[in-house]
C-alpha cells in the first residue's frame, strides 16, 4: 500500500500556530501590529488567500484583532498559549499516527489502509463521545455540487446540515480537522459526523438536484 500518504494539518493552520508561538515567545507583544497579509504570504511562501485564512484562524480564537485600515494587532497572549498547547497536542497525535502507519505491512491494500485512517479519526474523537457520540460518514465531492471550490464556512455547511466536517482525503493526503476555511475540491472525500439523519441532509445539500 502507498506509504506516502501523510496525516497533516492545513498549511494555514500551521502558519497560524507559528505566529501564535512567536506571541508565546514574546517575539510579538500584545498591542503590537504584525505584518500585512502580503508580507506573510511572501514570508511563508504561500498565496495571499492562505495567509488570509491563517489570520482568520487567529482572529476567530481572539488572538489577534483585525481592523480594516489598521492592520492586524496582537490581542491576547493567554489565548495564544492555549492555541499553541492544543496544536502541539494534535501534532503529537499526527506524528504518532504517522509512525503507526509506517509500521503497517506493505502488502495491505488501499481499502484496509483507509479503514485504519478512519479508525484513527474515531480514536481522536473518543474524548468527545460522552456528550456528542457519533459515527463518521463520508461523501465524495464531484462537479455536480454547486459548492465546488467554495469553503466550508462560505456555504454555511454546518448551518444547513447540522453535520461537522472532521477530515478531508485529498489525493494522497488526509487533512484532519480541516476547519471552516477548507475549500471543497473535485474528488475530495469528505468525512463528517452528526445525528442519524445528517447523512441525507448532507447529500441533499451538496447535490440538491439529486434529492
Amino acid at each position: 500500500m502507498d506509504e506516502n500518504v501523510k496525516v497533516t494539518a492545513p498549511i494555514y493552520q500551521q502558519i497560524a500556530a507559528d505566529i501564535a508561538s512567536k506571541i508565546v515567545d514574546k517575539r510579538y507583544e500584545v498591542g503590537e501590529k504584525i505584518y500585512a497579509r502580503s508580507y506573510l504570504a511572501s514570508q511563508y511562501n504561500v498565496s495571499a488567500e492562505t495567509a488570509r485564512r491563517a489570520i482568520c484562524v487567529l482572529s476567530d480564537l481572539n488572538i489577534v484583532d483585525v481592523t480594516k485600515g489598521s492592520g492586524v494587532l496582537i490581542k491576547s497572549y493567554e489565548n495564544a498559549v492555549r492555541f499553541v498547547q492544543q496544536y502541539t497536542e494534535i501534532q503529537s497525535i499526527y506524528d504518532l499516527k504517522h509512525n503507526i502507519m509506517n509500521s503497517l505491512e506493505r502488502q495491505k491494500n488501499e481499502a484496509k489502509y483507509l479503514q485504519e485512517c478512519i479508525n484513527g479519526i474515531i480514536d481522536r474523537t473518543e474524548r468527545f463521545q460522552s456528550f456528542n457520540p457519533f459515527t463518521p460518514f463520508e461523501i465524495k465531492i464531484t462537479p455536480q455540487t454547486p459548492y465546488l471550490n467554495k469553503s466550508i464556512s462560505d456555504i454555511n455547511f454546518w448551518h444547513y446540515t447540522n453535520a461537522t466536517v472532521i477530515g478531508i482525503k485529498r489525493d494522497q493526503m488526509i487533512l484532519m480537522s480541516p476547519g471552516p476555511y477548507a475549500v471543497l475540491l473535485e474528488d475530495d472525500i469528505l468525512y463528517y459526523c452528526g445525528d442519524n439523519d445528517c447523512q441525507a441532509r448532507v447529500k441533499n445539500f451538496l447535490y440538491p438536484t439529486n434529492s
